[in-house]
């Protein structure tokens, strides 16, 4: 537990135990007494789990891989009636429940429900996230709780890719937000779940006002750090890659109380920054790190440098050099 109420991620892998009584101690502690599954590896493979644990409100996210195996949620084992999304980020599986089957593969998610037996088998070593949701807390937000057990989501659902990159981009800070950032974030995953699984009239207008304006600017924002530099980079290349229009996205960085244009700079600006203080870099032009970081104009570049850091790039490298001893 952390000074601001928050829960640390828990991390939990088959090499923390030793090789003899691994699989037998595996199945008991994490399998039947944590996770509330039989767990059955393939004959003949070697039984490998690696996944890390984290809580929100009303939801608990898994995600890791494993090796090939089978897990079954016997009725002696139930013990809640949670709603359970897999999402495959790689490999093939089988789930069973209510007589039906369905098999996914990477990109695709299904849902089971922990109020009856059922399995999931999987076919190779599998990368993947578990979100497991109270019900009391999920089903009001969908048009039919009941209808999305067991109905595979297609890669191609837009709600369900807003969700894995959020996830993907905002999960290793959760364990380490405050509990009100924890709760925001867990409403975010909700309204993204329930507009993926299909949502009531009105949960549908909380989630795309909330929720879904949340993960595309994330999205966004993380597509810009990681293109900072390129010469395609524009609000109307962004709003072709992510599929919305450009007035969109200058609303989502008002909402910020920022622009488009002033989060590119800043990026811009901080890199450069970055590459000043580089002990390493010492010798490089400081033209060639402007040009780097995705200027394309010097006495632009010197100008609003010095807006921002109230020095000049070679008075930032100087102070660095000196405070350094490089």
């Amino acid at each position: 537990m952390q000074a601001n109420g928050s829960v640390e991620p828990l991390r939990i892998t088959t090499a923390a135990l030793p090789p003899a009584q691994r699989l037998e101690h595996f199945r008991e502690i994490f399998g039947r007494r944590l996770f509330r599954i039989e767990m059955e590896p393939k004959p003949g493979t070697d039984f490998d789990v690696d996944i890390t644990l984290q809580a929100l409100p009303g939801l608990r996210i898994s995600t890791g891989s494993h090796s090939e195996m089978r897990n079954r949620l016997t009725s002696e084992l139930i013990d809640s009636d949670d709603l359970v999304l897999v999402i495959l980020q790689s490999g093939l599986g089988t789930a069973k429940q209510r007589g039906r089957e369905e098999t996914f593969s990477g990109g695709q998610a299904i849902v089971t429900a922990n109020d009856e037996p059922g399995s999931g088998t999987t076919h190779s070593r599998v990368q993947l996230t578990n979100l497991r949701f109270a019900r009391k807390r999920l089903a009001p937000q969908l048009a039919d709780a009941d209808a999305s057990v067991l109905r595979p989501l297609s890669r191609d659902n837009q709600a369900l890719r807003l969700l894995t990159s959020y996830l993907r981009i905002v999960g290793g800070e959760l364990g380490r937000s405050s509990a009100s950032l924890q709760q925001a974030a867990g409403d975010h995953v909700h309204d993204l779940v329930a507009l993926a699984l299909g949502a009531t009239r009105d949960a549908a207008e909380i989630a795309r006002g909330r929720g879904v304006r949340v993960a595309r600017l994330h999205a966004i924002r993380a597509d810009i750090v990681a293109h900072v530099t390129a010469n395609w980079l524009s609000i109307n290349a962004l709003a072709v890659r992510h599929g919305v229009s450009p007035r969109y996205i200058r609303s989502l960085f008002q909402g910020e109380e920022t622009t488009f244009t002033d989060f590119v700079l800043n990026q811009r600006l901080a890199r450069a920054h970055a590459r000043l203080i580089d002990p390493r870099l010492g010798a490089r032009l400081i033209s060639t790190i402007a040009f780097d970081a995705g200027f394309g104009d010097l006495s632009y570049f010197n100008h609003r440098f010095r807006q921002r850091y109230e020095a000049t790039p070679s008075d930032i490298r100087a102070a660095a050099r000196f405070e350094g001893g490089w």
